[in-house]
């Protein structure tokens, strides 16, 4: 298995770029190009299988986001609540997974009704999380606070086992978080850097992600590391370097 934890895989839709399509910075496309079976098989985990309506729009969005990005699909198909329980066989049926994105501790809890990590087990395909889907792949996933109130919950209920897919604790988006607040608490420096004592985790923007591949973790782009309540630069934009 080869897997991808991204801070969000696709590009803003700006009046140059109106459609659709994968973010190519720090050579993201052009990995997937080298990994991406001919015609693969596709299939979204949603983030909240309620959302019905959310999750047919990312689905179709990311669908055609991957195809005019050049790369053939054979299918995209979804899970959430209105697909039945699939065997253990089904998910070797598909080539890459996508983990969406959304809220953490709710996704979470999904991926452990399906007993995802077990299910994950033996699939030697491409695995790529997106934002909350990259936090959950981790084997110690931090949730970190999102709504109002949240950040009065004691450390211990923040981080739990995750999906086992990678080491690295990811933070995303953080060229949109750096300076926002939540409960009056500066996201990062305040909320983020309190919890990141005997933890390393990585701040990454948009258009930066990991790779995990035969036992080492790449960072590629933009990435800060937070740990012991300090932010500190850990790689550049158009770079790459080995987190684990």
């Amino acid at each position: 298995m080869i897997t991808i934890l991204a801070s969000s895989p696709t590009r803003e839709e700006t009046s140059e770029h109106p459609v659709p399509a994968l973010d190519e910075r720090n050579g993201f496309v052009d990995l997937l190009r080298e990994l991406w079976p001919e015609r693969a098989r596709c299939l979204m985990i949603a983030a909240d299988p309620e959302d019905y309506a959310r999750n047919d729009e990312m689905t179709d969005y990311y669908c055609r986001a991957v195809c005019n990005s050049g790369l053939p699909v054979a299918c995209f198909d979804l899970w959430d609540l209105r697909c039945p329980v699939y065997e253990m066989q089904p998910l070797q049926q598909y080539d890459v997974i996508f983990l969406a994105g959304g809220h953490v501790a709710t996704e979470w809890n999904w991926f452990r009704y399906l007993n995802l990590r077990k299910r994950l087990e033996g699939f030697d395909g491409l695995v790529i999380g997106t934002s909350a889907g990259s936090m959950n792949a981790a084997d110690t996933v931090y949730a970190w606070p999102e709504r109002e109130g949240e950040t009065q919950q004691d450390i211990g209920d923040l981080f739990f086992p995750g999906l086992g897919l990678a080491r690295c604790i990811l933070l995303p988006h953080y060229q949109k978080v750096v300076d926002a607040r939540l409960d009056g608490q500066l996201f990062v420096q305040e909320i983020a850097c309190g919890h990141s004592y005997g933890r390393r985790m990585l701040a990454v923007p948009d258009g930066s992600f990991v790779l995990v591949a035969e036992g080492e973790e790449i960072v590629f782009g933009e990435a800060r590391l937070v740990s012991d309540g300090m932010i500190t630069p850990f790689c550049e934009e158009g770079e790459s370097r080995r987190f684990c």
